[in-house]
């Protein structure tokens, strides 16, 4: 009797081992299956990796800026005029406000404006803008990496240290959130130059 009821227990525990065992592949087909996304945590949109290329000059001091320069560092792209209306000088602003919020880790990061026609940007911006890389871009190989012309304007994107564009926000930018997708990244992102 006493041989009969460990056969019993032991048969019990297989089975609950074999359960135990087996739950997390039935669990993650059943998931799969059920087309389940875990929602995500970035505010950002991640778009196709293009590895940026190509060279510009630097409208402030008149030298060449080449794209591998950037390497190592984190970059906030803007595209606009050189007329730089209202949306453009929104998205400068946010571009150095969210640098500035990084604290000591802000040298890890550069901002960038490439500038799509030939208008020089006022004297004025060149000075709150201090540390923006002003590049005259127009018809340059740079602006044809970035997808399509009409967006181009409308966003702020986000260029990785090996060169790679990776990231773009949402057109009315929400400076925190674009903050905090930055910080996130800085923490976890262990490429330095």
């Amino acid at each position: 009797m006493l041989n009969e009821d460990i056969k019993k227990s032991n048969r019990r525990k297989f089975i609950w081992l074999l359960v135990l065992m087996c739950s997390p592949v039935i669990i993650s087909y059943g998931l799969y299956f059920s087309d389940f996304k875990p929602k995500s945590t970035h505010y950002g949109d991640l778009i196709p990796i293009v590895k940026m290329t190509g060279k510009g000059t630097n409208l402030i001091d008149n030298t060449i800026l080449r794209m591998k320069d950037l390497h190592g560092k984190w970059v906030l792209l803007n595209i606009d005029s050189g007329n730089c209306d209202e949306a453009c000088q929104k998205k400068l602003y946010f571009m150095r406000q969210v640098r500035l919020v990084q604290g000591k880790e802000m040298h890890r990061i550069e901002r960038l404006w490439l500038i799509n026609d030939d208008i020089k940007p006022d004297e004025k911006l060149a000075k709150e803008f201090d540390g923006t890389f002003f590049i005259g871009a127009q018809n340059n190989e740079i602006l044809d990496l970035v997808e399509n012309k009409d967006s181009q304007t409308k966003h702020i994107y986000l260029i990785d240290p090996i060169g790679n564009l990776m990231m773009r926000f949402p057109e009315d930018v929400n400076g925190t959130k674009m903050g905090h997708d930055l910080k996130r990244l800085l923490h976890v992102s262990q490429i330095e130059h």
